[in-house]
Formats: structure tokens, C-alpha cells, sequence
């Protein structure tokens, strides 16, 4: 797939929390990465959806949602989070507040399709529409699009482990834009839609980035390190 990138990379030792303040705007997608297992995981099984086969950078995203009279930055996304013992297991809202910590989400992207006003607000009343409706996050289609990546033939077909009012972080995304009539991934499945594939969309956009440690950097180095022990005890052999 063809992508159309304009991306301006923000000095890294800028906070999230200023990232976000300078470029999230209502409408706008925002993707993020960390260097959890889950991040590893997802991240490794993206390197089937990068033009080079490395592993992506963005394993989660969202839509900026209003501004609001408590000076926050909302979001609308599906996700699974335990918060005080409340568990949430499906699309909600939250402040932008939850991706200022750099220790859990080490890179992030804004991406800004330049939609009229008419849209934004049709994609953040769609958001809001499932927020109400309490909408689940769906494991079953994790595993669906996890075997599509494998098999690039699948993604333009149906998710095989499709479920009804479910949604995973990136196709929720998906959904929301082209009901707005912008499809943002063309010829992929809306269930098939990754967090790599958002990023890489070939509807024109601006992308602003801060970007911190890849996900596999640490394993890498970890590697590196055995290799190094290994030769170093052969010499001494």
C-alpha cells in the first residue's frame, strides 16, 4: 500500500505531555508505543505490515475527541485498563493526561488528515455514540488480524474471528473515519486495520512524531551482549 507521509520528527527530549499540547487537535488520529511484552508482541507481529520487515513503532491508537471545560484534551479509544480496581474493557474516553508518562509510552504520532469541521465532529459524535453504547474491546479479533498479517492474501477479506459490536484500538479508528467517508486504509479489511497501517495510510496527511526507543532496541542490545560473552569465553578457551 502506497503511503503519502509528511512527517515532521519533534526533538525527543520533549515531554509527551508537550507533544500532545502542541499537535493533538479534535480529529486528529494519535498513535503510541512502549516497551511492555504486550508492545513487544504486537509490535513484532506488525513487521509483516513495514515496507522493510523491521518491527513497527506504534502498537495502539486512538481519536482525539473535545476539548472540554476541565482545560483537558479528551481521547476516544478501545482499550483494556485496570483503574483503581474499575476494570475498562472497550471504547471509552480519556484525558490526554494517560499518555504523558514516557516510561510507558516511549514514542508517539499525531496525524492530522485535515478534515472539514463537518467531519471531525460526525467521527468524535461517532466515538461518543459507542462510548455510550459501551462497545468491547475484542480479543477474538486481535487473533483474527494476527493471522492475517502472516497471510497478506487474508487482509482484504473478512476477519475470520469477527464478533459483532467489538472493536480493537485501530479498527475502531478505522470505522470511525470512514463513517465520516474517509477511508483511511483502502483495501484492507476494517478488522484487518493495524496501528502500522494507520500510520503508513495513503490519504494525505501531516504526521508530527516523538520518538523514543524502538521496542526490540533492548532485546537487540541483550543479544549483542550474549554474543559478545560467548566470543569472549571462546578466546579464553
Amino acid at each position: 500500500m502506497s503511503s503519502a507521509l509528511n512527517i515532521v520528527a519533534v526533538p525527543p527530549d520533549t515531554t509527551n505531555r508537550a507533544f500532545l499540547e502542541a499537535f493533538a487537535r479534535p480529529g486528529c488520529v494519535g498513535l503510541c508505543g512502549g516497551d511492555t511484552l504486550i508492545d513487544r508482541g504486537i509490535a513484532r507481529a506488525e513487521r509483516h505490515a513495514t515496507p522493510d520487515g523491521r518491527w513497527s513503532r506504534w502498537t495502539h491508537a486512538f481519536v482525539f475527541g473535545e476539548h472540554r471545560s476541565d482545560d483537558h484534551m479528551w481521547i476516544i479509544e478501545s482499550d483494556m485498563q485496570v483503574l483503581r480496581g474499575h476494570v475498562q474493557f472497550g471504547v471509552q474516553e480519556n484525558r490526554t493526561t494517560k499518555y504523558h508518562d514516557e516510561k510507558l509510552y516511549s514514542s508517539l504520532a499525531v496525524l492530522d488528515f485535515q478534515l472539514p469541521p463537518e467531519s471531525v465532529k460526525h467521527i468524535v459524535a461517532g466515538g461518543l455514540e459507542l462510548v455510550s453504547g459501551r462497545v468491547r474491546y475484542s480479543l477474538r479479533e486481535i487473533l483474527g488480524i494476527l493471522i492475517a498479517l502472516r497471510h497478506p492474501t487474508l487482509r482484504p477479506r473478512g476477519n475470520l474471528l469477527v464478533r459483532d459490536n467489538a472493536f480493537f484500538c485501530s479498527a475502531l479508528v478505522r470505522h470511525l473515519f470512514a463513517k465520516a467517508g474517509c477511508d483511511l486504509t483502502p483495501g484492507l479489511d476494517v478488522k484487518h486495520t493495524a496501528p502500522e497501517d494507520l500510520f503508513r495510510s495513503p490519504v494525505p496527511h501531516q504526521t508530527w512524531t516523538l520518538e523514543g526507543t524502538m521496542p526490540h532496541s533492548h532485546l537487540r542490545a541483550l543479544t549483542r551482549r550474549l554474543k559478545q560473552r560467548v566470543r569472549t569465553r571462546l578466546r579464553r578457551a
